[in-house]
């Protein structure tokens, strides 16, 4: 590897690079793994409230009147028939 450093150096240095390696993957998938939660847990705040967490899992609530969408009949069938189609490609 290097001329000027010992095999003892070379070592720690390469021991040094794989723990550097895992500690940066081990962040990342704590990272992504919270993600969800931390996003949920920043709308509740914007929307004013705090929802309440059980066991680490927050509850569901009623969505916002805004989010709500009444479907007509023929719109509620395509809907039901786009489902059937993706599911039968599982």
């Amino acid at each position: 590897m290097f001329d000027q450093i010992s095999i003892v150096q070379q070592i720690g240095l390469a021991v040094l690079f794989v723990a550097t390696v895992a500690w940066v993957a081990g962040l990342a998938r704590l990272l992504r793994r919270d993600r969800f939660e931390i996003a949920a847990w920043r709308e509740a705040r914007r929307a004013g409230t705090l929802q309440a967490h059980l066991d680490g899992i927050p509850r569901q609530s009623v969505p916002h009147p805004v989010e709500r969408v009444e479907l007509t009949a023929e719109e509620h069938e395509a809907f039901a028939g786009l489902v059937r189609g993706l599911s039968d490609k599982r």
